[in-house]
């Protein structure tokens, strides 16, 4: 059973960073598209990050190239989300997703193992 736990969400002020993690269980990791995406209030889900099955490849939303950076390691079978510079309009529930086995990654709607979400709060 593929089971997706987030953590390391928090209120920090504008500037700031904090590193998310994604403990994954019920599968092989590293095999897998890995994505993190948000959701603000009012706002659809949006695509962050996402790293290819091996770690191959990574591609980010514009809104976050250069301040966030998405890392795996297969041995903790854990996905990172490392946030800095945040901005207010950051503030969002993250949530980590598996896609599909492999390297192409870019169809969204294979990505049906979400975790619960953690809060991330940027104030000015």
């Amino acid at each position: 059973q593929v089971k997706l736990v987030e953590s390391g969400g928090a209120s920090v002020q504008a500037g700031g960073s904090l590193r998310l993690s994604c403990a994954a269980s019920g599968y092989t990791f590293g095999l897998y598209c890995m994505g993190w995406f948000r959701q603000a209030p009012g706002k659809e889900r949006e695509k962050v990050a996402i790293m290819s099955g091996g770690s191959y490849s990574r591609s980010y939303a514009d809104s976050v190239k250069g301040r966030f950076t998405i890392s795996g390691d297969n041995a903790k079978n854990t996905l990172y989300l490392q946030m800095n510079s945040l901005k207010p309009e950051d503030t969002a529930v993250y949530y980590c997703a598996r896609g599909p086995q492999g390297f192409f990654c870019d169809d969204y709607d294979q990505y049906t193992n979400w975790g619960q979400g953690t809060q991330v709060t940027v104030s000015s």
